[in-house]
């Protein structure tokens, strides 16, 4: 039960007063109904405990709301930081990036995770190898020039090849990301796992001083059919220049070991050695370490840091809180010396201040806020009723990145400090669900932190699919204002955590999607959604008696009459095996093409130009069911062509008009208009019109 009615809907007045009128039926003997009366009073308490009830069956927690989605195999979909590459063309030498550096585009924030060395390589050209000879497309590298280039020619076969050359490729490098930006205009299904091709596979290469040498790609273009990333891992071998090509640089090349393209692929751009940034704006992190003296901090905070240190004294015992010092002191207190810009170092001296770590795991932890949290870290005290609900000073949380800190007291009467992330049970431990959409945190057992101070440890904030920014944009970096970084696709995966309420939807509708195809229009759409297939057209005809299903099919192919290969037979059949009925049949039907000639004798207006290219245009879209919404065994209307060609505002009338199909075995003619076959398409074949003027 999902959606929890309250059984008795009733005021705390309407029970009292429904209780009262029943007294004299129950105990006649019972007449004194002042407030005053001792039987009164254990009414109003009983009648008031059952209002309660009433009222809390309503108001299920949040993790039994969560649990009772589970148990139907819904959970709310995880939040995510978008994702976006960013290119370095534009700095001169490499520099090195910080955790955490920051990238802006308008009010957008983007971070990197780690740090990273970027700069000093870029692409210089691009070959393409097919038909025994080289074809420079080099023109992908210039973002100015947004010409599709084939790939492969009109008919690519295996051991066609292109060449990616490069100006220089570090020695010490590992890994790099490239983008290839496809023409994807065919319209192709998506798939689950791109990085898989059922139409074609690559065997990607870099050149060393041993010749070329496997290079472990994770290819997520499906073997060029999709814009997607290229991740690179080098070996051990050291890259050399190749100077068998066109031209001498270093090199990578991709080869085709499969090639059976439905549709030729065309290449825009190649953009390389590219680094990756998520977009999300850390307001405080949590930097934990197992150095117990002379800790080295650089602040990924690119502002004024506010710092606080914890410690611990004593092997699995909580933190304690040691306050900065320059000098002089006896307590809790760490030396702080500033290194250099936004850096420092933080020393312990227990002969000098009594107190300093123990040697453990994460035996100290250094919080950096920047200036907005450090105002408002102190986000409320934990009371101990049921699902308490505390307010953080932001929305849009990244999960991953927040964590509190809970401030008791021992029995010394000391602070102690705890660190403790959402939803992470233990024994005596606060378990608190984090809503990080609304800035809010549910606590549903305090175990043994009634009374604790909360604090934030560590938070992010994201702009969930506000972060999926198309290509083409230039960000700044912070630390290098002069410099535009430029981002050749788009930003994926930003999404906000699903609420309940969303989840709930999401099982409404899924209980109402049909997964087993039982009508024609099931098997239309099964067909048409089949994953990495380009399919135009579909129409299912079901007949009952035979319990079998005829799926005719048009693949959107390259092909001047596209039919289907086997490949696209065998997918979608496989598709269609998972989800017919046990006892209904299918067949896949190859589509066929009927030309239907037009004859006539159509009077045009005077002073019009152009008339006849504006008639066959006009033909063109009513027949042409190729490129029309018609489907597989329309009828073409006699009266539509007619009246199609009588509004256009150049023609005074159409004086003789008639239809043929130019192949009677697949489109017949029955009083006037065109019958084509269930698997049959019309397209406009001979014309034959006279064309008058008329004269008044």
């Amino acid at each position: 039960m999902l959606i929890v009615k309250e059984l008795q809907n009733k005021s705390y007045e309407d029970r009292i007063n429904e209780a009262i009128t029943k007294i004299p039926l129950i105990s006649p003997e019972w007449t004194n109904f002042n407030p005053s009366d001792p039987g009164m009073t254990v009414l109003e308490n009983l009648t008031l405990f059952n209002a309660l009830q009433g009222d809390s069956i309503t108001k299920l927690s949040y993790r039994a709301r969560s649990a009772l989605f589970k148990m139907v195999g819904f959970t709310p979909r995880k939040g995510k930081c978008a994702r976006l590459l960013l290119s370095s063309d534009n700095l001169k030498e490499p520099v090195l990036l910080k955790p955490m550096q920051k990238f802006k585009i308008g009010d957008l924030c983007y971070e990197t995770s780690k740090q990273l060395e970027v700069g000093g390589s870029h692409v210089i050209g691009i070959y393409s190898y097919y038909e025994d000879k080289y074809h420079d497309i080099s023109y992908c590298c210039d973002r100015e020039v947004m010409l599709a280039a084939k790939l492969f020619g009109d008919d690519p076969k295996v051991g066609d090849s292109v060449y990616i050359m490069v100006d220089n490729i570090p020695d010490n490098i590992k890994e790099t990301i490239f983008y290839i930006n496809m023409d994807e205009k065919n319209n192709r299904n998506t798939v689950e796992n791109r990085t898989e091709s059922i139409f074609a596979q690559v065997k990607w290469e870099y050149y060393t001083e041993k010749g070329f040498e496997d290079l472990k790609a994770r290819d997520y273009t499906g073997a060029f059919q999709f814009s997607g990333e290229v991740k690179f891992s080098f070996g051990n071998d050291k890259p050399a220049i190749y100077k068998n090509g066109p031209e001498e640089a270093y090199c990578i090349r991709a080869t085709l070991t499969k090639a059976e393209y439905d549709v030729r692929p065309k290449l825009i751009a190649v953009e390389g050695f590219l680094f990756e940034v998520w977009q999300k704006d850390t307001k405080s992190i949590c930097i934990t370490t197992n150095k117990t003296d002379n800790i080295e901090i650089t602040s990924t905070i690119d502002e004024e840091p506010y710092i606080a240190v914890f410690a611990k004294e004593e092997k699995g015992s909580a933190y304690r809180r040691y306050e900065l010092s320059r000098g002089g002191g006896v307590g809790r207190f760490c030396i702080f010396e500033e290194t250099g810009s936004r850096s420092f170092r933080i020393t312990f001296d227990k002969e000098r201040f009594g107190y300093e770590p123990i040697k453990v795991k994460d035996c100290v932890r250094v919080i950096i806020y920047n200036e907005e949290m450090m105002r408002s870290y102190n986000v409320g005290k934990v009371i101990g009723y049921d699902n308490q609900e505390i307010e953080i000073p932001a929305k849009h949380i990244v999960r991953d990145s927040f964590c509190l800190i809970a401030r008791r007291v021992d029995e010394n009467g000391e602070n102690i400090y705890d660190f403790v992330r959402p939803e992470k049970k233990g024994e005596d431990d606060l378990y608190y669900h984090l809503l990080e959409n609304d800035g809010k945190i549910i606590i549903e057992d305090a175990g043994d932190y009634i009374g604790a101070e909360l604090f934030i440890g560590m938070i992010a904030v994201t702009d969930g699919d506000k972060g999926n920014i198309l290509s083409g944009n230039e960000l700044v970096c912070e630390a290098y204002p002069d410099i535009k970084f430029y981002n050749p696709g788009r930003g994926t995966g930003g999404v906000f955590r699903e609420k309940l309420e969303d989840v709930r939807k999401r099982f409404a509708k899924d209980m109402n999607t049909p997964y087993t195809a039982v009508t024609a229009a099931d098997y239309e759409q099964i067909v048409k959604t089949t994953p990495g297939l380009c399919i135009k057209k579909a129409h299912a005809k079901i007949n009952a008696a035979d319990n079998l299903v005829r799926i005719s099919v048009m693949p959107g192919t390259d092909d001047e009459w596209p039919t289907l290969s086997d490949i696209y037979i065998k997918e979608i059949s496989d598709r269609l095996e998972e989800r017919r009925l046990i006892t209904t049949r299918f067949q896949i039907i190859q589509p066929v093409y009927a030309a239907v000639s037009v004859k006539g004798t159509i009077y045009v207006k005077r002073h019009y130009s152009g008339c006849r290219e504006k008639i066959m245009e006009k033909l063109s879209r009513e027949i042409n069911y190729i490129e029309s919404s018609k489907n597989f065994g329309d009828v073409l209307r006699f009266e539509d062509v007619f009246h199609g060609i009588e509004t256009l505002d150049c023609v005074q009338f159409v004086y003789e008009l008639s239809l043929s199909p130019e192949n009677p075995k697949i489109a017949t003619l029955q009083d006037s208009d065109i019958y084509p076959k269930e698997n049959c398409l019309c397209y406009l074949g001979d014309v034959q019109l006279e064309i008058v003027t008329y004269e008044e």
